[in-house]
């Protein structure tokens, strides 16, 4: 009986390489601080002269930027990996097939990371709403009508939430409704082609 295949091992260099995607990619798009030049040689490449590690990781960085930044889908980054084997001083073919299974792995995350740290303000996270009936008011006449109650959480991913509450009567309601109304026809507007 023979014995099975064994799946074709990966190119030697290629899980250093993985890993070194990895690490630019915590370090860049991710916050990690903690990722750094001399750690990422020291722990993948530590036979490499600094100048050498140093010109890997700014090529491997400015592709990886490249790629992000056009958030390329699998049919670009096909594209473009294949010129940039092609290219003089570009990459191997073998250093291609890691970067364009790294870009499969990652760009997801990579692509919402870039979207969160583009983000300069608080985004609505959650919004609740409740109607309720008044029960006490300075003025009789107040007691027993609706009062919309909306809870909004904003704040930015990865940091802690401020919580708005606001109180709506009827006529407020009403109003807020027009508004968010012209609101969606400025974007319909803006969003139909012509």
């Amino acid at each position: 009986m023979a014995a099975p295949e064994q799946p074709p091992q990966p190119p030697e260099g290629s899980k250093p390489l993985s890993a070194l995607l990895s690490g630019i990619a915590q370090a860049t798009y991710y916050g990690n601080a903690g990722i750094t030049e001399e750690l990422l040689r020291g722990q993948l490449y530590p036979e490499a002269a600094p100048e050498e590690f140093r010109a890997l990781r700014a090529k491997m960085g400015g592709l990886l930027q490249s790629i992000a930044s056009a958030d390329m889908d699998l049919n670009q980054l096909e594209a473009f990996l294949t010129a940039q084997t092609k290219k003089q001083g570009g990459i191997t073919s073998d250093q291609a097939a890691v970067i364009a299974k790294f870009w499969k792995n990652h760009r997801i995350k990579i692509h919402e990371s870039l979207i969160n740290q583009s983000r300069w303000d608080n985004v609505l996270k959650n919004m609740n709403w409740r109607v309720d009936l008044k029960s006490q008011s300075r003025h009789i006449d107040q007691i027993n009508t609706p009062v919309a109650i909306v809870e909004m959480e904003l704040g930015k991913n990865g940091q802690e939430s401020e919580f708005l509450c606001l109180e709506f009567d009827e006529a407020k309601v009403s109003q807020m409704l027009k508004k968010l109304s012209e609101i969606e026809e400025s974007m319909t507007l803006l969003t139909q082609t012509t």
